[in-house]
């Protein structure tokens, strides 16, 4: 694993994942909040330039900020390769996860009936980051921008986007939130942001549980707070807005969140190892809607099912 440190050799993939995300918790760093400045293209990338989504999305993120890699592309030993590019002696591959779709005959215990059953089985395959790797093209090694200066537009590009979202807003007080039963996003007056770009991070967040509704996504949403329950929505709506954050360029780490969540992350991490999978594409889920009704996607990325997150490069 591309580690300085190795952890987990012999566990499965959600096994190995799981642990090194409650390594990160447990040191009190949330391991998909990342800066976006300065990042030409924030999510992960396939050799052939196609961003990875689901869980891949904030593993790949992790490694990368462990290992100080600076590129987003990841690929296969044979894809350096076949673009005349050679992985560096000693390097070592981290893993990306797919999920593996097979068909299996079941007998019914009732009736002795057989017929065939989808099933799905989680595998891994070896990758190198761009960093790893030498004599590839200087496209997979794109500059970073320090320029702190907002781009011309950029707020109007952003009340375009999420003005086209169909919800129910209001502004009133100083907490965001929202309401199920009304099926309504309360924000604080932008005003009260330090920048729009903080009051629309806020806002990705809280449109995220939005998306659970019954009439959209129907995530379980009647929780109440301080259960482990309302934690894993917390969840879902952290890793949607994060990759929100990655899409539209918005900031994520000032979101304040309660300190029970982490209590309670840990504990649902430490009893499921593919819980933060099953997160992940929730979160894939609600920020491709977001993204649909907003506009920012192509038409055929739009018409794609966001069910299926874990695909292979």
């Amino acid at each position: 694993m591309a580690y300085r440190k190795q952890r987990g050799s012999g566990l499965s993939p959600a096994a190995r994942i799981t642990q090194e995300i409650i390594a990160r918790l447990e040191a009190g760093t949330r391991p998909w909040i990342k800066p976006w400045r300065g990042v030409p293209q924030s999510r992960p990338l396939r050799a052939c330039g196609i961003p990875y989504r689901g869980m891949n999305v904030f593993w790949l993120w992790m490694v990368a900020d462990m290992c100080g890699y600076a590129s987003p592309f990841w690929m296969t030993y044979n894809q350096a390769k076949d673009l005349g590019a050679q992985v560096r002696k000693g390097e070592k591959a981290t893993i990306a996860i797919f999920y593996k779709s097979y068909t299996k005959e079941v007998e019914a215990p009732d009736t002795g009936e057989k017929s065939d059953e989808a099933r799905r089985v989680l595998k891994a395959y070896p990758v190198f980051n761009a960093d790893q790797v030498d004599g590839l093209p200087d496209r997979f090694h794109p500059a970073a921008t320090l320029d702190l200066i907002e781009p011309e537009g950029r707020e109007q590009a952003l009340d375009t986007f999420f003005g086209a979202i169909p919800a129910m807003l209001r502004h009133q007080g100083d907490q965001a939130y929202y309401e199920p039963s009304a099926d309504r996003v309360t924000m604080p007056p932008a005003h009260l942001f330090s920048g729009f770009d903080h009051y629309y991070a806020t806002l990705a967040h809280e449109l995220s549980h939005w998306t659970g509704h019954a009439s959209r996504l129907g995530r379980d949403l009647k929780n109440r707070f301080g259960t482990a329950a309302y934690a894993a929505e917390e969840l879902v709506a952290e890793l949607s807005s994060a990759m929100l954050g990655a899409e539209l360029g918005l900031p994520v780490a000032h979101l304040d969140n309660h300190a029970s969540y982490i209590d309670h992350w840990l504990k649902l991490f430490k009893e499921d190892d593919r819980a933060i999978l099953t997160a992940a594409a929730k979160a894939e889920e609600a920020s491709h809607l977001l993204l649909r009704l907003g506009g920012h996607l192509a038409a055929e990325q739009a018409d794609e099912d966001p069910a299926d997150t874990q695909l292979a490069a």
